[in-house]
C-alpha cells in the first residue's frame, strides 16, 4: 500500500475540504482520466483496490497513473479507552481530494475498455466520479466550478443532452410480479 517513507510530523490536524481542487485538474499523462465530483478522504486501501480493479479489467495492457498520494496520517484511539490521555496513534493514511481532482489516468486502451475500468474503480472509491477524456485540441481537460455544480446536481452536460431531432429515450417498463399459486386459487 502507498504511504510516505518518512514525515515531518507524525500526527496532523483534520483540516478542511472546502472548495474545488487547485491542482491536478487536468488529464496530464494518459488519454482518459477519472475525476471526483465531491470532497473526501481516500484511504491507501481504497486507492490500491481501485488500482487492482483497473489493471485486472485492462488485462495488464496499457498504462495506469495514480495521481493522488495518501500523505495525511489519521489517528485512532484503541477500543474501550477512556477519554483523555492525548491523541491516538496513527492508524491509516489518506489522500485529501477535492472536486475536480483527477484520481487515475489510463493510456494505451480503447475508450470502452477505459470506461469499464474506471466504472469498476469508481465502485471502490468513497466519492462520486466522472470520466474525462484528454481534449484533442487543448491536450487537457479543466473543470470549472459551474461544471462541478452541474454534475453534483445531476444536470446533464452538453455531451449528454439529446439532439432536437432524436427521440427521447423511453422510460423502462415496470415488470409486474408473478402471482403466486395461492392468489390464483382465491
Amino acid at each position: 500500500m502507498l504511504m510516505p517513507k518518512r514525515v515531518k510530523w507524525r500526527k496532523v490536524q483534520r483540516g478542511r475540504m472546502s472548495g474545488p481542487a487547485k491542482s491536478g485538474r487536468t488529464v496530464a499523462f494518459g488519454d482518459f482520466g477519472i475525476a471526483t465530483t465531491e470532497p473526501a478522504w481516500v484511504t491507501a486501501r481504497q486507492i490500491e483496490a481501485a488500482r487492482r480493479a483497473m489493471t485486472r479489467q485492462i488485462n495488464r495492457g496499457g498504462k495506469v497513473w495514480i495521481r493522488i498520494f495518501p500523505d495525511k496520517p489519521i489517528t485512532k484511539k484503541p477500543a474501550e479507552t477512556r477519554m483523555g490521555s492525548g491523541k491516538g496513534a496513527p492508524d491509516q493514511w489518506v489522500a485529501v481530494v477535492k472536486p475536480g481532482r483527477i484520481l487515475f489516468e489510463i493510456a494505451g486502451v480503447t475508450r470502452p475498455e477505459a470506461v469499464e475500468a474506471f466504472r469498476l474503480a469508481g465502485m471502490k472509491l468513497p466519492v462520486s466520479t466522472v470520466i474525462v477524456e484528454r481534449s484533442a485540441d487543448l491536450g487537457q481537460v479543466v473543470f470549472g466550478k459551474k461544471f462541478l455544480q452541474k454534475v453534483a446536481l445531476g444536470v446533464p452536460t452538453t455531451d449528454e443532452t439529446p439532439a432536437a431531432g432524436a427521440a427521447a429515450p423511453k422510460e423502462p417498463e415496470l415488470v409486474k410480479p408473478a402471482k403466486s399459486a395461492k392468489e390464483d386459487e382465491a
